[in-house]
């Protein structure tokens, strides 16, 4: 079977790369980190709309292009291979998935039309102080019921939180089961926080709850939000890839350029082997990266075994491409000025993201077991 890009994906990923080409080289990533936001506004609104990217995966009834999540999987790659820091994951992926599955038509009418026009960003606050994004528990806690609701505790390592403009929240009730909310982000009783992660073109926040009133989405999301959680992981991998592509292709034209010896340093026969086992490890993660998004995209059966088993493979293979990278540009490789520190930065701290190699590959020996799949829910970058 052959298995690639519509007409249409691949026209996509050829716009979005001429894009990024043109306005996100390293320059431009760095000066886009050290903004107010983490990421370059102008951009982003060319990609929300010109080329619709928030939109893809959200129908049309809610404002979107009603297109899948494989569509938005090919706009992340081409962002992973720019290193390119923007909302997209955390607003169109998460915030938005989560809204979706919350399965309230008013909520989805109301937020839907704005992140998918890039006009608003969401965040989902999730993440326990363990720093894993569990499905049945997290570190707020939801006291009383409908719009007399409260929510007290705190959400760590939330992507975008800091400025977000729509702020859902995982919080357990009081019977013991666990909620999505909406929260007001500039309520009473809400306290944002930055936080700096290893990957700078990731922008964390710690959001604390001090009896903060919200509005329920979805009162039992335990179901959902282990499909969200697999769907972020999935995504994760897109960037990873896109990334794994990158040091690849910055390596192989350095191997090229950089004499030794009066020859290049591709022409030797070590590092030649060197780099086609970087070749390998590219191309058998987006095999394995693109038919989880085919899954994630379809509803498939063997979803949740597809995106364990893409989220572990790509992590490792990421970690490896990274580290020749920089072994084979030298000491160049480690300043400020190369992008690739950037690049090992991302290779780190995605490894973390949505469930570690080791959790991952966990939950896969339990599926072959017949036992239950312990959650994955990732240690994320630890805050500098």
């Amino acid at each position: 079977m052959y298995f690639a890009l519509s007409e249409e994906q691949a026209a996509l990923d050829a716009t979005v790369r001429s894009l990024l080409d043109r306005n996100s080289d390293g320059e431009a990533v760095r000066r886009a980190i050290q903004g107010p936001r983490g990421h370059d506004p102008d951009l982003w609104s060319t990609l929300c709309e010109q080329i619709g990217a928030a939109a893809l995966a959200i129908p049309e009834q809610y404002g979107g292009a009603g297109f899948s999540l494989f569509e938005t999987h090919v706009v992340l790659e081409r962002l992973g291979y720019a290193l390119t820091p923007s909302p997209l994951l955390g607003s169109a992926v998460l915030g938005a998935q989560a809204v979706l599955r919350a399965g309230d038509a008013d909520a989805c009418s109301r937020l839907l039309p704005d992140i998918a026009a890039g006009t608003a960003v969401a965040a989902l606050a999730w993440a326990s102080p363990d720093g894993h994004w569990h499905p049945d528990r997290s570190g707020v806690r939801a006291a009383g019921a409908g719009d007399g609701t409260m929510l007290t505790g705190s959400a760590h390592l939330v992507l975008d939180g800091a400025d977000a403009d729509i702020l859902l929240v995982v919080a357990v009730r009081e019977d013991g089961l666990v909620g999505l909310y909406e929260v007001d982000p500039e309520a009473s009783g809400v306290r944002r926080t930055p936080m700096t992660g290893l990957d700078l073109t990731l922008r964390f926040a710690r959001i604390d709850f001090r009896a903060a009133p919200a509005r329920p989405l979805c009162e039992d999301a335990g179901v959902p939000l282990a499909e969200l959680r697999d769907i972020a992981a999935v995504a994760v991998t897109a960037l990873q890839v896109g990334a794994a592509q990158r040091g690849l292709d910055m390596t192989v034209a350095y191997a090229k350029d950089r004499e030794q010896f009066g020859r290049p340093i591709g022409s030797f026969q070590a590092l030649k082997h060197r780099m086609a086992d970087m070749l390998v490890q590219v191309e058998t993660s987006r095999t394995l990266s693109w038919a989880a998004a085919w899954s994630a995209a379809h509803g498939a059966a063997d979803f949740a075994e597809k995106a364990a088993m893409a989220k572990a493979w790509c992590s490792d293979a990421l970690n490896a491409v990274a580290a020749e990278t920089v072994q084979l540009h030298g000491g160049i490789a480690i300043t400020w000025e190369h992008d690739a520190q950037l690049l090992f930065k991302r290779a780190h701290a995605t490894s973390q993201l949505f469930g570690q190699p080791h959790e991952q590959r966990r939950r896969l020996l339990a599926a072959d077991r017949g036992t239950p799949r312990a959650g994955a829910g990732a240690a994320a970058p630890a805050p500098s």
